[in-house]
């Protein structure tokens, strides 16, 4: 029994490694890319933090957004929506989406675009019956933390992708 599963679990390693399956790599930042500092419109942004930290994780140096020589990811604006998407029969909204928009850059010092200004859109449906406003609100509020989430590590698969196009446009 022991063996059937140990030659199962080999045949499907086995299966992706030669299918060209691999784990994505974690983003790491060049070393010429100097102090990041990340601003936003919003002080508080929780996006913004989220993004300070994961990018310091990636081996930013963090920086305040007034200091001169640092590469700046600039969240320029941060967008919420709930859009009723069906009724019932009294007309009053029974299911939502939930839409999230963020258009943001990332400048180097010198002022040239590395990221150059783009917007990422995320959505979830979810259903509120209108007798349930207590339970509506706690899956609101688990939906938002999860799209700041998935926002977060979208803008930094964007970040990836540009760093390792503009490494591989460098390279001999």
């Amino acid at each position: 029994m022991k063996t059937t599963r140990f030659a199962l679990a080999f045949l499907l390693v086995a299966a992706l490694s030669g299918c060209g399956f691999h784990l994505r790599n974690a983003l790491v930042l060049p070393t010429d890319l100097g102090p990041v500092a990340v601003t936003a419109r919003d002080a508080y942004s929780p996006l913004a933090d989220s993004l300070a930290r994961a990018l310091e994780t990636a081996g930013a140096t963090p920086a305040e957004a007034s200091a001169e020589g640092a590469t700046t990811l600039e969240i320029l604006s941060e967008k919420w929506a709930d859009l009723p998407i069906s009724v019932d029969t009294q007309g009053r909204a029974q299911e939502y989406s939930l839409r999230y928009a963020v258009v943001f850059r990332l400048r180097k010092a010198d002022d040239s675009m590395i990221v150059p200004q783009q917007a990422v859109e995320l959505s979830r449906d979810y259903i509120a019956p209108p007798s349930d406003t207590i339970g509506r609100n706690s899956e609101r509020e688990l939906l938002v933390t999860e799209m700041r989430r998935d926002m977060n590590a979208a803008i930094l698969r964007r970040i990836d992708a540009a760093l390792r196009a503009s490494g591989a446009a460098k390279a001999p």
